[in-house]
């Protein structure tokens, strides 16, 4: 008989194995079970070799280690866009963190007053920090500032006019465009002024009876220069008040703090926006106010009264874990002082180049020996950018790890592609981004020890590249 053919065990037997008992444990006996039929079935169209049954044991292991682990995991950003929005967008900090963890696996007080033991509004936890900190009468808060926007205009618009600037109809990432929102929120939208140039004039010639709101909508990820112009923002309030009809911003990123200074790009505040005399104001949680995904609606009490009973706000609404998440991260705006050490986006974004260039020249040697003669690493200078619509003219100084083919390499046009997917392939897999022919690891947002400790450490599992 041929002994490439020769019978392995029988199952029962292979499952009764310590191996196989002890992956039965960690997995299960039905994931177990599956496995060993698939390792049989492998070697069963493989008639090149006799059973082994350490093979058949370790492909057993391998699938159900891949099955278990899970899909949505942590991977080092060295993109250069600090908040990505594919990667998650803004850190949360340990507070944060520490919030949400304290509140997953008990009862909380989300919808509950303590103080009268009747049923409370979950609102309450986020609404007057949101007061203090913006100035504004009343808050409240939605799972992104795309749905805010929706219900704000569905609460306040449904089947009247909405007058928006020609300049602002802007598209967002993941094909979010303001004509669109409108037509789903019920309301018509009312273009007015051109492309570049928007004059208070044209906002007052259109406003009429059938108008429930004038929208300023913030171009977040785009710029128009040269022959520009667009309505003041307090003129413009005060034309709405004049006329009574009520006046909307929506400041997409939305930070809670001058970003000037830290001698970061100038960034409108929602705080700017109510003094000005807007009426309502939306802006995200997870951009450069540096918190979890949500949408945050300022304003009038009144309007916020409207917009908190519409029936879309309860399908838009927090859970506990986004509210423990966001309560945290805007107490630490009561201590400006220490923000930038607190909170990771912040400190991130304000990271000095040469505290980087140090960084990067000391990883560099061991993504080198990683690598060996098969690629060609040294540090450049580069530009980070601040990410998800926020600030996208402007870059920060930062410096990369640059690694290329060595000179007369085979197949050198797809080395960057083919080292990104081996560096994608690791435990936790690293992200950075393909320029000029090189890979570039952009070391703004590898930050601590731990980190940098955890990021050479794995370099070891590296798959050498041929060819």
């Amino acid at each position: 008989m041929d002994i490439a053919r020769a019978r392995p065990p029988s199952l029962d037997k292979l499952l009764e194995s310590p191996a196989l008992r002890e992956l039965a444990q960690a997995h299960g006996r039905a994931g177990v079970l599956a496995a060993a039929r698939d390792a049989l079935d492998a070697w069963r169209g493989d008639t090149s070799q006799p059973f082994d049954n350490a093979q058949f044991e370790q492909r057993c292991r391998t699938q159900l280690e891949s099955r278990a682990a899970l899909n949505l995991r942590p991977v080092f950003n060295l993109t250069g866009t600090v908040l990505h929005t594919n990667l998650g967008r803004a850190l949360l900090p340990q507070e944060a963190i520490d919030a949400v963890t304290a509140l997953m696996g008990q009862a909380g007080n989300l919808e509950y007053d303590l103080a009268s033991g009747a049923r409370g509004d979950r609102d309450d936890h986020i609404e007057g920090l949101l007061r203090e900190l913006t100035g504004a009468e009343a808050a409240t808060v939605v799972n992104n500032n795309a749905a805010a926007v929706l219900l704000v205009l569905a609460a306040l618009a449904e089947k009247k006019e909405v007058i928006v600037s020609r300049g602002e109809l802007i598209e967002i990432g993941g094909a979010f465009r303001i004509p669109d929102i409108m037509r789903r929120a019920n309301a018509k939208l009312v273009e007015v002024g051109t492309t570049n140039r928007t004059h208070l004039r044209d906002f007052e010639a259109a406003i009429g009876a059938k108008t429930a709101l004038v929208m300023k909508v913030h171009a977040s990820n785009y710029a128009i220069d040269g022959f520009v112009a667009s309505a003041p923002l307090a003129e413009l309030a005060a034309l709405c008040k004049g006329k009574g009809v009520p006046m909307a911003e929506d400041l997409g990123s939305g930070s809670l703090i001058e970003m000037t200074r830290w001698g970061l790009p100038a960034e409108p505040t929602p705080q700017q926006s109510i003094a000005a005399g807007v009426n309502v104001v939306t802006f995200s949680g997870d951009k450069l106010l540096g918190g979890p995904q949500a949408g945050l609606i300022v304003g009038d009490k009144d309007l916020l009264a409207k917009i908190k009973k519409n029936p879309l706000k309860r399908a838009l609404r927090l859970d506990k874990m986004t509210i423990a998440a966001l309560e945290a991260v805007l107490k630490l705006y009561r201590d400006p002082d220490r923000l930038a050490q607190r909170l990771p986006t912040l400190r991130l974004l304000t990271r000095p180049q040469a505290e980087i260039q140090a960084l990067a020249e000391r990883v560099m040697a061991a993504v080198a020996k990683a690598l060996g003669e098969g690629a060609v690493v040294q540090v450049l200078p580069c530009k980070s950018q601040i990410g998800s619509g926020s600030l996208p003219v402007d870059r920060l100084p930062s410096a990369c790890i640059a690694i290329g083919a060595p000179p007369g390499a085979k197949r050198a046009g797809s080395f960057p592609d083919r080292l990104a997917a081996a560096l994608r392939a690791l435990p936790r897999p690293v992200i950075g981004r393909v320029v000029e022919g090189q890979l570039r690891l952009d070391l703004r947002c590898l930050d601590g020890e731990t980190q940098e400790a955890a990021f050479i450490e794995q370099l070891a599992r590296l798959t050498p590249l041929r060819g």
